[in-house]
C-alpha cells in the first residue's frame, strides 16, 4: 500500500512538472522533458514477418528514462522485451527503430485542448537501434521501469524478459510551427531535464 501511495505522489508530481514546458527554442531540453514525461511511446521496426517483410509496423510499448518526478531521467529509453513479442522479432533481424513519444498522453494537451497533431502537443522522433542492457544497467533498467510499471514485476517468468535500450543516434523535435527541430544526442544528453 505504502509503494502504490508513493507511486501515485510521484506521478503527481510529474503531472504538476508537466504543466511547466520548455520553451521552443529549447529543443533539447524539450527532448528530455517529453521522454521522461511519457510512460509509452510508439516502437516503428522494419517487420521479418511473411507478408510483410521489410515494410515498417508499430507497436505501443512501455517505456521510462527513470522513476516519476523532475529530476529522475536518464534520457535513455529503456524498455522490457520478450522475444516472444513480435517487434522484437523484427529487431533480431534489424534493430533499428524508430520511437516517437508523445506530450499527446500526459494531461497538458488535453488541458489546453491540442489535437495531438497539433504542433503545440510536443512529439519527439527518436531513430536509432534497440539493444539489450548489460547486467549493471539492467539494475537502472528495472528501477526507471518497475517504478513506472509495477504490473511489470509480475509479469509471467517464462517468457524470458529482458531489459534493453533504445541506442539513439538522431532526434527531431516538433514542439512549435515551423517544422522539425534537430537535436544531437550530445546535445539531448547534455542538458538537465
Amino acid at each position: 500500500m505504502a509503494r502504490l501511495l508513493l507511486l501515485c505522489a510521484a506521478s503527481a508530481l510529474l503531472l504538476a512538472a508537466v504543466g511547466a514546458i520548455p520553451p521552443p527554442e529549447d529543443a533539447a531540453r524539450m527532448a528530455r522533458f517529453v521522454l521522461h514525461s511519457c510512460d509509452w511511446g510508439a516502437l516503428a521496426t522494419l517487420s521479418a514477418q511473411e507478408g510483410l517483410r521489410g515494410r515498417p509496423f508499430a507497436n505501443i510499448f512501455s517505456l521510462s528514462d527513470g522513476p516519476p518526478g523532475p529530476f529522475g531521467g536518464s534520457g535513455v529509453p529503456y524498455l522490457y522485451l520478450t522475444d516472444m513479442e513480435i517487434s522484437v522479432q523484427d529487431l533480431e533481424v534489424n534493430s533499428n527503430a524508430s520511437l516517437t513519444v508523445s506530450l499527446a498522453q500526459t494531461p497538458y494537451c488535453r488541458r489546453h485542448r491540442y489535437d495531438p497533431q497539433n504542433p503545440l502537443c510536443a512529439h519527439i522522433i527518436f531513430v536509432g537501434s534497440i539493444v539489450k542492457v548489460n547486467d549493471s544497467e539492467a539494475v537502472l533498467a528495472k528501477k526507471a521501469l518497475f517504478s513506472r510499471h509495477p504490473e511489470m514485476e509480475s509479469w509471467p517468468k517464462d517468457h524470458d524478459w529482458f531489459f534493453a535500450k533504445f541506442n539513439i543516434t538522431n532526434i527531431w523535435v516538433l514542439d512549435y510551427f515551423g517544422g522539425l527541430k534537430i537535436v544531437t544526442p550530445e546535445e539531448y544528453y547534455s542538458v538537465k531535464p
